[in-house]
C-alpha cells in the first residue's frame, strides 16, 4: 500500500531508556515514527540511497551529551541545540552531535508538526531532502513530548 507522503499522519512516540542506577552517560532518548525507531528509518532510507558509510552510524540522544532545558522546547525546534532552522533529533551512535547528528527542521502549526529537510551536516554530500516529511497530529505530538519530559526529569540528575 503506497502512502501519500504529503497528507499521512503518522504517530510520533519517544522511547526513553535509562542506564542502570548512577550511568546517566547511556541514558537514550530515541524518536519513533508509527512505532518504528529513528535509526531503522534513516538506516534504511541511507541503503536504498547507496550511501557509505551506512548503517548504525545513529543513535539516541544522551541527555548528558545534550543539554536542554525541556523536552518540549528542544521537540518545537526552538532550544539552545538548533543550528540554523534544524533540531537534532538523533546523535551519533556514540551519543555525541559533534559527529554524526541527524538534523531535521521542525514546524509546528495549530494542528500539525511537521518534521523535514532532513540534514547529517557533516557530511554535506549526504542527500537527506527525500527522507520524510513526516507529519504528527499536533495533541498526540505535544503529549508524547509531555511524557518524554516527565521520564527524563525523573531520572536525569539537573545541571550544574
Amino acid at each position: 500500500m503506497q502512502r501519500n507522503r504529503l497528507t499521512a499522519i503518522s504517530e510520533i512516540g519517544f522511547d526513553y531508556r535509562p542506564g542502570p542506577p548512577g550511568r546517566t552517560d547511556v541514558h537514550q532518548i530515541m524518536p519513533r515514527i508509527d512505532t518504528i525507531p529513528l535509526t531503522d528509518l534513516i538506516d534504511t532510507f541511507e541503503i536504498s540511497a547507496d550511501m557509505e558509510p551506512v548503517g548504525d552510524a545513529y543513535g539516541g540522544l544522551v541527555p548528558l551529551f545534550v543539554r536542554f532545558a525541556s523536552a518540549m522546547e528542544h521537540f518545537h525546534g526552538s532550544s539552545s541545540l538548533t543550528i540554523g532552522q534544524k533540531t537534532p533529533v538523533l546523535a551519533c551512535s556514540c551519543g555525541e552531535l559533534g559527529c554524526w547528528p541527524l538534523l531535521t527542521r521542525i514546524t509546528l502549526t495549530g494542528d500539525l508538526v511537521v518534521w523535514d529537510q532532513f540534514q547529517q551536516p557533516y557530511r554535506t554530500t549526504r542527500d537527506c531532502a527525500a527522507f520524510g516529511p513526516f507529519l504528527f497530529d499536533r495533541n498526540q505530538y505535544d503529549k508524547a513530548v509531555e511524557g518524554l519530559d516527565a521520564a527524563i526529569t525523573a531520572t536525569v540528575p539537573p545541571s550544574r
